[in-house]
């Protein structure tokens, strides 16, 4: 069983039949060996893929506040080559992006053939955010769960691999970690009183999470609800996610290296015959 719950598509979600401080039994250690090894397998996969340039992967993270995102994509940073990486993270939308549909701002941060896309947040705030505070009428929001559902599709139809991951944490998780910034001077930097307001719209915020969930997990591109209470049990579920979603492309990123291999050997073979013999 994945350790990431998967929702099926035209499921009804609701989040509190999901513990959030599931670990699967597992202790730390245990699940730090076990990451390490997916660590290494996503480090070869990814040079299979990038090598390959025929598939792309994006992986969405989406959480309420201090859910752990920053943590989950410094993760996985980690385990894999930055060099081929995108970090996007989206905040508040600007002047001009409002000016635009809600998914402009999105698209061209989609990762190239090869290439890994991290999100931090993302087009799904158009549905979140925006119903929770009011920021658009319910007509306007609603729609947007089909229009995210046919822009997913347009990715994986051109070989994009969507990862959707909802990082899921209590509520006494929140304010423990809340009351820790507070308490830590490295991290009193990110204290904003708006983090303990958002507090006040837990169960608006849940209803909205849970529509979102349900109406956009399908067959091309699965919501994950990873239960996040204990960070490293999160790092091993989203590692295992990861890998679970680039292994099956495996044998077709091989096959076409293979080609290519063969190709440059071949041209390699008729270069050294033409230096070999002086042309007359």
């Amino acid at each position: 069983m994945p350790y990431a719950w998967i929702v099926e598509p035209d499921s009804k979600v609701k989040l509190d039949k999901f513990d959030p401080d599931y670990h699967a039994d597992l202790e730390k250690d245990k699940a730090q060996e076990k990451l390490a090894k997916l660590s290494a397998e996503i480090d070869e996969l990814q040079e299979l893929m990038f090598a390959a340039r025929m598939t792309g992967l994006l992986v969405i993270f989406q959480a309420r506040d201090t859910g752990g995102k920053d943590g989950a994509i410094n993760r996985v940073l980690e385990y894999t080559n930055v060099q081929s990486v995108h970090v996007a993270s989206f905040k508040a939308p600007s002047p001009e992006e409002l000016s635009h549909d809600f998914l402009w701002r999105i698209h061209s941060h989609s990762p190239a053939k090869g290439g890994i896309s991290l999100f931090n947040r993302s087009h799904y705030e158009d549905v979140i955010a925006v119903r929770v505070h009011k920021l658009a009428p319910k007509d306007i929001w609603k729609a947007r769960y089909d229009a995210i559902n046919s822009f997913e599709k347009q990715l994986t139809d051109a070989n994009t691999v969507v990862v959707k991951i909802y990082l899921h944490i209590s509520k006494d998780e929140q304010k423990e970690r809340l009351l820790a910034r507070e308490a830590d001077p490295i991290k009193s930097w990110k204290l904003n009183v708006g983090d303990w307001k958002e507090r006040e719209l837990w169960d608006q915020t849940t209803k909205a999470y849970e529509d979102a969930i349900a109406k956009c997990s399908t067959k091309n591109a699965p919501w994950r609800i990873v239960a996040a209470n204990h960070k490293w049990f999160r790092d091993l579920a989203i590692a295992e996610a990861i890998r679970d979603a680039l292994k099956p492309f495996r044998k077709e990123w091989q096959a076409r290296l293979d080609e290519v291999g063969a190709e440059a050997k071949e041209a390699l073979r008729v270069y050294r015959e033409e230096i070999a013999v002086p042309t007359p």
